[in-house]
């Protein structure tokens, strides 16, 4: 009987990179929406900052990209099992605009809204730090996708990609949680894929 390479050898060892129950998704990057990509050109774009600060503001696509840029490189993760390794996007980093509206000392937690509607809810301490971007660009400043949250989406890496919304549109901070759309629907308060928070419990 013939036996194939692909039977023999050092059985393989997975990728310590991965969450657990996370796969490498390799060079696809899975497009899943929990609404209908909208047609949102650069020029419609706003992302406003409200809540408990203490000046709120709006930026439109241009004194947005007036910031400083700043750029994430490393993994994501999405809630489905997919991870993809050395990913690069473009844009500014969050703590610039909040250091703009200079948030209350009671703000704790922020609801993110999409210009779609869609939400998700994140402790603040998750997009401080230089943990949070608002991306404009993706791999090497190509614009991203609007499949993919183009024009801007907002990028929270280090927790699964459902905590990043598409075409974002602003935060609302608050001084408490207040669960966001898949948070009402049972998934995880907060989302960390190294602890394996899917869903309400984990």
């Amino acid at each position: 009987m013939h036996v194939t390479r692909g039977f023999t050898g050092r059985p393989r060892v997975p990728d310590p990179g991965l969450p657990p129950g996370q796969y490498d998704a390799g060079d696809d990057w899975p497009v899943l929406s929990a609404e209908v990509t909208p047609d949102l050109a650069p020029g419609d774009w706003t992302f406003r900052i409200d809540g408990l600060v203490a000046g709120e503001r709006t930026w439109d696509w241009d004194a947005a990209h007036a910031l400083p840029a700043s750029a994430y490189e490393g993994d994501i993760h999405c809630v489905t099992g997919w991870s993809k390794f050395g990913t690069r996007f473009g844009g500014v980093s969050l703590d610039v605009f909040l250091d703009a509206v200079r948030p209350d000392a009671s703000a704790t937690h922020a609801v993110a809204y999409a210009h779609t509607g869609y939400t998700a809810n994140l402790p603040l301490a998750d997009l401080r730090g230089g943990r949070a971007w608002i991306a404009f660009t993706y791999d090497d400043g190509k614009p991203l996708p609007a499949e993919h949250g183009g024009p801007a989406r907002l990028l929270v890496p280090h927790l699964y990609f459902w905590k990043s919304p598409k075409w974002i549109a602003g935060l609302h901070l608050l001084d408490h949680d207040e669960p966001g759309f898949w948070e009402g629907n049972g998934y995880h308060a907060r989302g960390n894929p190294w602890e394996e928070q899917r869903y309400a419990g984990d």
